[in-house]
């Protein structure tokens, strides 16, 4: 299990840290909002311990964000003040959980597990390509039986290339369908990311399966199509 700690007290995310680490979970921490709301976006967690009072960007705000962008992590809130409506607040925008310092380490790690124990939201049906397999609802990938990590955006990138498998998608449409605005046509943004995805997906293995087409964009070759011209790994 995948713990972030966003936490701008350096001693209680250390202690939080350890703690945790001892009782086998993986974590990550951020020390402000503004880096705990990127690595939210950007990597796959199970829970998120989320301070409510932060530099840079408010748990609040991370909180609000991440709950618009439609992620489901479990939100577990932290903070030095203690009053139902903090509480009320935290929870309206979509916390799942409230724990006000100080606190037991003990009371922590129950609420933690519970929040882990709850039932998942509903999975929709997972998405392949040939041997690439994704779970949209966990935001898993796997090529074969094995899983291949990737972050939030490289995930999805990547859902978009299988769900219009065997179509070129140009560089403004995966714009728009993965950062939700247009990128500048002479941005490299894209095809950065499309270069991530190969060293994740495709070299280990072996592959080549997200083409480049020339003067179109990208395809991920769809394994029930054979001999479409135009392409190149």
């Amino acid at each position: 299990m995948r713990l972030l700690i966003v936490e701008d007290d350096r001693g209680i995310a250390r202690a939080v840290q350890q703690g945790l680490e001892a009782e086998g979970f993986v974590t990550a921490v951020a020390f402000n909002g503004v880096d705990g709301l990127w690595m939210a976006q950007e990597e796959s967690f199970d829970v998120i311990i989320l301070d409510l009072m932060l530099p840079g960007l408010s748990g609040y705000e991370i909180c609000r964000r991440l709950r618009e962008e439609g992620s489901q992590v479990p939100i577990l809130m932290l903070t030095a003040k203690d009053g139902e409506h903090d509480e009320a607040d935290a929870l309206d925008l979509g916390a799942d959980d409230y724990l006000s310092k100080p606190f037991s380490y003990t009371v922590l790690l129950a609420r933690i597990r519970a929040l882990l124990r709850r039932a998942p939201v509903e999975r929709g049906p997972r998405l392949s390509a040939g041997d690439l397999t994704l779970d949209p609802a966990s935001r898993k990938c796997w090529r074969g039986a094995e899983e291949v990590k990737l972050s939030t955006r490289e995930f999805a990138l990547l859902e978009l290339l299988v769900r219009r498998k065997g179509q070129v998608l140009s560089r403004s449409v995966i714009a728009e369908n993965v950062w939700d605005a247009e990128l500048d046509i002479d941005s490299n943004v894209v095809q950065v990311y499309i270069g991530y995805l190969r060293r994740k997906v495709d070299q280990p293995f072996g592959r080549h399966d997200i083409e480049t087409v020339r003067g179109g964009g990208y395809r991920l070759a769809d394994p029930h199509m054979a001999g479409v011209p135009g392409s190149t790994p």
